[in-house]
């Protein structure tokens, strides 16, 4: 059975280390600095408990049945690029995945499984046919996407408990979940190596067929529109009611915040997740990406701490797979007719093409929902609806607001605030450029 390993631990934030480790049922995690988590996970176990590297059945097999089983699976062992949804080749592969073999093969999948070395608890019988504890029983519960692409089924939402259920990344990935959507399907009981039951497969999801939901037309084939609907954010902050008014976001939007360093980008995005938050139909995601500590301190401490925290001396790569993962999880929102929000802070450590993907998913869905996108950069990428950009030296000054109105820009703002409102917009730039000049 493939497991975690050093690198995607290493790659991994304290947050999602906690949740590994919390799955895992290691003591006093929380008291370890992260190079000692990662190796107490890899050990099996909290200091002193049955010592690291304990060998398993797991550790001990041979590389003879390490060799049989390579050549046993499918396609010599190499995954195949995912055929576009809805064509036959995808429907022939979920076909086959829906199979109890295939179901088993998929908890090979390296996402949060138990580590090498690892002691675990076999879970509680079932008592009430929520959870499994033996093949073929059906479990239904929610959806809790974890932070490296797996994800358990809470069956007593939101508390988690042993009688939680394993989705591997690979079905979280073929059945497009996101966190909240309620599914059932068969499990087995868990292994010797195992802590938790696992889903063979995912048979209906919201109470709709998996199938049906999966043969929907690709997220990036949906018809668009331009951000109509304009984000009320109802701030009593001068920059958030010169944004609202002035440069204004919609449902849908692809916005930057731009500026030179210590122009206020990051306090500004934090202030937008504040005026966002408690809306009720806006599903908020924060991903940092190149973050400083200090900054990541005090995003864990907001009503939305971040599903990812990054700090700048992470790999351009591995800032590009935490932002992607959560841009993946808000396109399955809007696909469904949702309305996701992602604040990425910032793109400036992604590469080039990492940042316009992340930048170009935000759209609105015609007679849909819509993913919105809003992340601080150096300078815009091109491609944006919106830009805010902001003015060091109105910052530096302590003046308010930071807006740099002439550099900022909205299009098609009579969609956001009508024909009045993007007149006086323009009057208002007008009026800033005879000031400047």
């Amino acid at each position: 059975m493939a497991v975690l390993e050093r690198s995607e631990l290493q790659a991994s934030s304290l947050a999602d280390l906690h949740a590994i480790a919390d799955q895992l049922g290691i003591d006093g995690f929380r008291r370890l600095r992260k190079a000692d988590l990662i190796e107490t996970i890899l050990g099996g176990g909290a200091p002193g408990e049955d010592g690291p590297g304990e060998p398993t059945e797991q550790s001990q097999g041979s590389s003879e049945d390490s060799e049989k089983a390579e050549s046993e699976r499918p396609e010599g062992g190499r995954a195949k690029r995912r055929p576009r949804r809805g064509s036959s080749a995808a429907r022939s592969r979920r076909s086959a995945a829906s199979s109890s073999d295939d179901g088993d093969a998929e908890q090979e999948e390296p996402a949060a499984r138990p580590a090498r070395g690892s002691r675990v608890k076999e879970a509680p019988a079932e008592s009430n046919g929520a959870a499994a504890g033996g093949p073929g029983e059906l479990a239904t519960g929610v959806v809790e996407l974890l932070g490296n692409g797996s994800a358990f089924l809470r069956v007593s939402p939101p508390e988690a408990s042993d009688e939680d259920v394993y989705i591997s990344a690979a079905q979280v990935r073929r059945c497009e979940l996101v966190s909240g959507d309620r599914v059932s399907g068969p499990v087995r009981a868990p292994r010797r190596s195992e802590r938790y039951p696992s889903l063979v497969r995912i048979d209906t999801i919201n109470g709709a067929s998996a199938d049906a939901v999966s043969d929907g037309v690709r997220y990036e084939d949906l018809p668009v529109d331009y951000p109509s609907e304009r984000l009320a954010l109802g701030s009593q902050d001068p920059t958030l009611e010169a944004i609202e008014w002035l440069t204004p976001l919609g449902r849908g939007s692809r916005a930057v915040i731009v500026g030179a360093a210590h122009a206020g980008k990051t306090e500004t995005l934090r202030r937008l997740l504040d005026a966002l938050t408690g809306q009720e139909d806006l599903e908020l995601t924060v991903v940092l990406s190149g973050a400083r500590p200090e900054e990541i301190a005090l995003w864990q401490e907001s009503p939305v701490p971040p599903v990812a925290a990054l700090s700048f001396a992470a790999s351009a790569d591995a800032q590009a797979q935490a932002v992607e993962r959560a841009v993946e999880s808000a396109k399955r929102v809007a696909a469904r007719g949702g309305h996701a929000v992602v604040m990425i802070d910032s793109l400036d450590g992604l590469n080039a093409h990492a940042a316009r993907k992340a930048l170009a998913a935000a759209r609105n869905l015609r007679d849909g929902g819509s993913l919105t996108v809003i992340a601080t950069a150096t300078g815009p990428l091109g491609g944006e609806t919106a830009v805010i950009a902001l003015d060091g030296t109105l910052t530096s000054t302590g003046r308010q607001p930071i807006l740099d109105l002439l550099a900022s820009s909205t299009l098609r703002p009579e969609l956001l605030v009508g024909e009045d409102g993007a007149r006086a917009i323009t009057q208002a730039r007008a009026t800033a450029m005879e000031a400047a000049g």
